[in-house]
C-alpha cells in the first residue's frame, strides 16, 4: 500500500492523525510528517505498522475455514483453523493481528536468545530458552496463545510436543510500532497474571530496556541499554549485553 493509497484511506476512514498514531504505535509527529509529505523515504517498520492499520480486515475474514464468532468468544479451536500464512495471538478470547517482525527485530531477538542459549549450554542449566514464534497456552485454558519474542522456561513438565502449556518464568518482547500498546499494557498484566516471574520490554526506538520482576516490589526500573543488565531468575548470575544492539540501532537510525 502507498502513502497515497493510505491518504485516501485515512479521508475515508475519517481518522485524524492522533488516531493513527494512537492505533499504529506510530509516534504523532511522526504520521504527521509522513502524510503532510514533509518525510518521503519513512522506515521500513513505520510503514509496515500503518499498512497493517489501513489494510486491516476481520481477523477471521476467510468464510467457511472457520466458525466466525464475536471477539472474545474465540477458542483454540478457532486458532489452529486459521491459515498458516496468518499470525496472530489469543488472548482472553480476543484475536491480534502480529505484523511480521522486521530485520532489527529479529537480529535483535536472535542476539538475546544467543546470549541465554549460550549461559545455559555453559552452566549446564536445566532451563530451556525459546525463541519465537512457539506457542505458549498460558493459562492452560482454551482461550489464550500467544507468542513472545524470547522466554526462558524453567519447568520441563510444561513441555508439549506443539509448545508450552503454562507459563515461562522469564519473557522478553522487542517493541514494534504495531506492538507498542500490547506489549506496554495487555501484555504486561496478562503475563504477571499468569504466573511470568519476570518480564522485560526492550524499545529500541526509545534505546532503552523496562524490567519487570514481580517477585520484588522495587520494580519495575528502567535502564539504558549501554550497560549489562542482571536477570533475575538467574540472581543476576546472567548478565544480558546489549552493546552490539545498541550499535545496530543507532546504525539503522543513520540510515533512515
Amino acid at each position: 500500500m502507498t502513502i497515497e493509497q493510505m491518504r485516501q484511506q485515512k479521508q475515508e476512514k475519517g481518522y485524524t492523525y492522533a488516531q493513527i498514531a494512537e492505533l499504529s504505535g506510530v509516534p504523532l509527529g511522526t504520521v504527521q510528517k509522513i502524510f503532510s509529505g514533509e518525510t518521503t523515504n519513512p522506515r521500513y517498520d513505520t510503514l509496515q505498522a500503518l499498512e497493517n492499520l489501513f489494510s486491516q480486515r476481520p481477523v477471521l475474514a476467510e468464510e467457511s475455514l472457520y466458525t466466525i464468532h464475536q471477539q472474545g468468544s474465540y477458542t483454540l479451536e478457532d486458532y489452529y483453523a486459521m491459515p498458516d500464512d496468518r499470525r496472530v495471538e489469543l488472548i482472553d478470547g480476543y484475536f491480534y493481528d502480529m505484523a511480521s517482525p522486521t530485520f532489527l527485530h529479529q537480529r535483535i531477538a536472535g542476539e538475546i536468545y544467543r546470549q541465554i542459549a549460550n549461559y545455559i549450554m555453559e552452566h549446564d542449566g536445566d532451563c530451556q530458552p525459546l525463541l519465537s514464534p512457539i506457542d505458549i497456552q498460558l493459562d492452560c485454558d482454551t482461550r489464550t496463545m500467544v507468542q513472545p519474542d524470547i522466554a526462558i522456561l524453567c519447568h520441563n513438565d510444561r513441555v508439549r510436543h506443539w509448545g508450552i502449556y503454562g507459563a515461562p518464568d522469564f519473557i522478553l518482547e522487542v517493541i514494534s510500532p504495531s506492538t507498542r500498546k500490547m506489549d506496554y499494557t495487555k501484555k504486561l498484566a496478562k503475563y504477571e497474571a499468569a504466573g511470568v516471574r519476570e518480564y522485560w520490554i526492550l524499545d529500541p526506538y526509545q534505546k532503552r530496556l523496562l524490567v519487570y520482576f514481580f517477585e520484588n516490589e522495587s520494580y519495575p526500573f528502567i535502564c539504558g541499554l549501554d550497560t549489562p543488565v542482571p536477570v533475575n531468575i538467574y540472581d543476576g548470575a546472567l548478565k544480558l549485553q546489549f552493546e552490539h544492539i545498541l550499535n545496530w540501532i543507532e546504525h539503522e537510525v543513520m540510515e533512515e
